[in-house]
Parts: C-alpha cells; sequence; structure tokens
C-alpha cells in the first residue's frame, strides 16, 4: 500500500482510537503488547475490538464509553484493538476469545484470561445504542466487584 494511503487512514481512525482512550482504554497495538498484557492480567478485563464501520461509531464505542462512566461495577482493566489498522494485536487477542469467532466490532470481559461474555456485531447491528450499554452494565454487574 502505498504510504499515502497509510497515512490517511492513521489519520482517518484517530479520533476513533482517541475516544476510547479518553474513556479510561489502554490500547494495544501490537501482538507483543497483547501478549504481555494478557499474561499480567488478573482480575476482569474489558476488551474492546474497535472497528471503522458505522455500527461501532454509532453503537458500540458510544455504548461502551457510557457503560464504564455509568457503571458503578467496574473492570479492573480497559483495553482495545483496532482490527483493520492493528492486525497482528487484533489476531493475537482473538486467541484469548475461545469458542468464538471473530466480529468486529465486539465486546469482551474476561476474569484472567477466561471470556464470561461477549458481545459481538450481530448483538451491537440493529440494536440501540441504549440495548448494547445495557448488555455490557449487566454483564460488569453479574462479574466486575
Amino acid at each position: 500500500m502505498s504510504m499515502a494511503y497509510e497515512e490517511y487512514m492513521r489519520q482517518l481512525v484517530q479520533p476513533m482510537r482517541d475516544e476510547l482512550v479518553r474513556a479510561g482504554f489502554r490500547e494495544l497495538r501490537t501482538s507483543e503488547e497483547v501478549e504481555q498484557f494478557m499474561e499480567q492480567a488478573e482480575g476482569t478485563t474489558f476488551v474492546f475490538v474497535n472497528s471503522v464501520c458505522g455500527c461501532a461509531a454509532g453503537l458500540a464505542r458510544p455504548a461502551a464509553t457510557q457503560a464504564v462512566l455509568r457503571s458503578e461495577k467496574k473492570p479492573d482493566h480497559l483495553v482495545t484493538v483496532f482490527a483493520g489498522q492493528d492486525k497482528e494485536a487484533t489476531a493475537k487477542m482473538r486467541e484469548y476469545f475461545v469458542g468464538y469467532p471473530p466480529s468486529s466490532p465486539s465486546m469482551a470481559l474476561l476474569k484472567g484470561k477466561e471470556v464470561v461474555h461477549f458481545i459481538p456485531r450481530e448483538d451491537i447491528e440493529f440494536h440501540s445504542m441504549e440495548e448494547v450499554m445495557e448488555n455490557i452494565l449487566a454483564a460488569f454487574e453479574k462479574y466486575c466487584s
């Protein structure tokens, strides 16, 4: 791919990255960062698999950020990988989603390294932002302290 295209894509997705970072998510951009994080992860981790699609922008990211802000029970860690942008990091994170096919956007709540709640694209697309947020909040309530 041309350098101009890659630079355009970096500029295009930066606000999408920033939205989650402002809400307290840590970006994991390489497979090494994912592996290092996951090897030390204790407690609960909310993973957001980011995407450039419309349902990520209009539903998933707002639902995730609002759930984090509104919930009394919160995960110990908030992390994000960006599908289609940080391909190796996303592939590495998906290795931990045993039994769940690749989906973007998607969200997973893990206890240690085990997925205890997964929200695939089909549970985001064609749902309201409030429905997606309630799905996240219910998982936080059930699994987070």
